[in-house]
């Protein structure tokens, strides 16, 4: 359990950082309470510049936040994310930044989120981190390699 708190708030540290920090979020983001309230406010669209800052690609945030459509539709009307898409853009920056802290390589790391695994049936760790239960069977892969167990 001890480890487990280990590893929490330098992750949550680490994509309030990703995310643009106080400059971005307007408040200081310090537990996953804190984070979750912003979610549920909805993020700005802005906050996808980050996305792309951490390695994503404009198609990617297209299939794995929002739809590039939906983006300029919001943008034209200055609309922010929806919760649902504010829930993904964090669940993927925290997924990044588990695979980035245990790779120690920000490449490293964004290469095998996109490497399909035979562990998750062939999909790769993004796909699989589109819901929450998938995105913990990724995170419990991370902690695996992290411990030094083959996955």
């Amino acid at each position: 359990m001890a480890a487990a708190h280990r590893m929490i708030q330098p992750v949550l540290k680490t994509v309030y950082r990703k995310l643009g920090g106080r400059r971005a979020f307007g408040v200081t983001i310090a537990s996953d309470a804190d984070l979750a309230r912003a979610v549920d406010k909805r993020l700005p669209l802005k906050f996808l510049v980050h996305m792309k800052d951490i390695g994503f690609s404009d198609r990617e945030i297209g299939q794995f936040i929002i739809p590039a459509r939906t983006r300029r539709h919001r943008e034209s009307r200055k609309e922010p994310l929806t919760v649902d898409e504010s829930d993904r853009l964090v669940r993927l920056t925290r997924v990044q930044s588990l695979a980035e802290d245990v790779f120690g390589d920000p490449g490293k790391a964004n290469r095998w989120l996109r490497q399909g695994l035979a562990i998750i049936d062939g999909k790769t760790p993004l796909e699989m981190a589109q819901t929450d239960a998938g995105a913990r069977v990724v995170e419990q892969i991370i902690a695996k390699l992290d411990w030094g167990a083959a996955a």
